[in-house]
């Protein structure tokens, strides 16, 4: 399986794209960023604005191509902070769902906590022990402290590196007074949690995202000359030169943090902020030194999903194709009778192959008429009665994947027509319908309908059949494993459709396994 994972972020939005792998562990098969500032002049209940959102739906756009691309089979997306706050959130969700088709939800601080803690210790081997985690986003910092495999405590802040940037900072260097200022607002935020904290105990600090990765790299951790992120993980950076370096930080002007070795240009703006905040955490804490991790919000999101979903996970990795997955996904949430259904379907694909020649439709409609035969009687979930109907209803509105519209209400007018009555122009969705697909219908829905009746029973005793052209009439061969007589009576009945179809009257001979014909039955084509 393959899932994407995307953080619509305050500062930046990333997605992750991973295949699952036998053990539900993952491997990265793509990724990507992009800095959209979404929530710059946003926060604190404003609304998002126009550009902020153009270009937030700008990278989205790409990501859903990219997920694409991969064939990815999930996607998970989940907006922080900026979206969350802003008054115009909701208006920005929606328009993420109607441009990319990307359904995006808002996660709650505790919750982006509590997926950033899985992530962090899922990279680090914590052990045994307690590890607090540190995650600074552009509106809020996340800080947890737990196991391995248990949060114990999880908040998250409203003090983000844009959001302290546009409060805090306003000069260029960042004067003392403005520093001290910021310094005490953090204090009084997060001095009850962390007390908790330490009362409790530790046995290290995680630091996560970009803002902590990018000041680990100018403190002097390795790869920081050659830019690699990955050289940095899992790597301790003491608290000393993180303070250290926020002591330079805030004494430098923009075009000077620029020229620093190892400074990402699309964060020297708000490294000053980030690099207060992160020290005066370390402090609060007492903490000698702080570990490096490239996991965060993404990862805890695969991780989560991963892990709550493991019997889907495994049915994906048996069935990769997307169209087929989803039938069998909504016939098994239906309760749906599988024996029958895959005889039906059976069957049905054998009298399709050996009429093609009359019918000459496709392997697309081929496919279609498996599906529809598979889901034919789903509708026995809601009742018996019209069940036909039902199952009509429950495949045009049971979230098929991979399929168009027009496919999907071709399966249910297939699956409505299995059992009286026929297609009719003053059916409203059959009429809709072009003519071709009028007759596709008509065709495969004849097709059904005999198969259906082929197992009227729900015995599978039909083994096979072939179909045979005779001249002035079709010879049907079933070929049977035990009692058939109700099989015959019932195909005797419903045959008239697909008689239709091939324009002459149909012969049924049945075969008992290893016996020579039994019965001969001529079907009397209706007018």
């Amino acid at each position: 399986m393959r899932i994407a994972a995307i953080d619509i972020g305050t500062n930046s939005v990333h997605m992750l794209i991973v295949r699952v792998r036998e053990d539900l562990s993952f491997e990265v098969v793509d990724r990507e960023k992009a800095m959209v500032r979404l929530g710059a002049g946003g926060l604190g209940g404003r609304e998002l604005t126009n550009d902020a959102m153009t270009a937030a739906l700008q990278a989205l756009t790409k990501f859903a191509r990219l997920a694409e691309s991969h064939g990815v089979d999930q996607i998970l997306a989940g907006a922080t902070s900026a979206t969350r706050e802003a008054r115009n959130g909701g208006e920005f969700l929606s328009r993420i769902a109607r441009t990319t088709g990307i359904q995006a939800r808002v996660i709650s601080g505790t919750e982006e906590a509590r997926l950033i803690h899985l992530a962090a210790v899922y990279g680090v081997d914590v052990g045994s022990g307690r590890a607090v985690v540190i995650d600074i986003g552009g509106g809020s910092v996340e800080i947890t402290l737990g196991t391995g495999t248990t949060v114990q405590l999880a908040r998250s802040f409203k003090l983000g590196a844009i959001r302290l940037t546009e409060r805090f900072v306003t000069s260029e260097p960042l004067a003392r007074r403005d520093e001290r200022r910021l310094e005490a607002h953090i204090t009084r935020e997060v001095r009850r949690h962390l007390s908790q904290i330490t009362a409790a105990g530790f046995d290290r600090v995680i630091g996560t995202s970009g803002t902590i990765l990018s000041l680990g790299a100018l403190a002097g951790a390795a790869g920081a000359r050659r830019g690699r992120t990955s050289d940095l993980r899992h790597l301790r950076v003491g608290a000393k030169p993180l303070h250290r370096l926020r002591r330079q930080l805030v004494g430098t002007r923009l075009e000077e943090r620029l020229a620093m070795p190892g400074m990402d240009p699309r964060r020297a703006d708000l490294i000053v902020a980030g690099s207060v905040l992160l020290d005066t955490l370390l402090q609060m804490l007492g903490a000698s030194d702080l570990t490096l991790c490239d996991l965060a919000l993404r990862e805890g999101m695969i991780l989560d999903y991963v892990r709550t979903h493991r019997q889907h996970i495994a049915h994906i990795d048996q069935i990769p194709d997307v169209r087929r997955r989803s039938t069998l996904e909504l016939a098994e949430r239906c309760n749906y009778v599988e024996p029958h259904a895959r005889q039906v379907a059976r069957l049905s694909l054998a009298l399709f192959d050996q009429s093609r020649a009359v019918h000459g439709l496709t392997d697309r409609e081929r496919e279609l008429l498996e599906f529809a035969a598979l889901m034919h009687d789903i509708g026995v979930h809601i009742s018996y009665p019209r069940h036909h109907r039902h199952s009509q209803y429950l495949i045009e509105n049971g979230d098929l994947r991979g399929f168009e519209p027009d496919e999907i209400t071709v399966m249910g007018l297939v699956a409505r027509y299995h059992r009286r009555g026929t297609p009719k122009a003053a059916h409203p969705e059959y009429a809709g319908l072009s003519g071709p697909l009028r007759r596709t219908v008509r065709v495969l829905a004849a097709i059904l309908r005999l198969a259906e009746n082929l197992d009227r029973s729900h015995s599978q005793v039909i083994q096979g059949l072939e179909l045979a052209d005779a001249g002035e009439l079709y010879h049907l061969r079933v070929q049977t494993v035990a009692d058939a007589e109700l099989e015959i009576w019932a195909a005797h009945r419903y045959s008239g459709p697909l008689e239709r179809v091939l324009g002459k009257s149909i012969r049924l001979e049945t075969i008992s396994t290893g016996e020579p014909p039994i019965v001969n039955t001529e079907f009397t084509r209706r007018k």
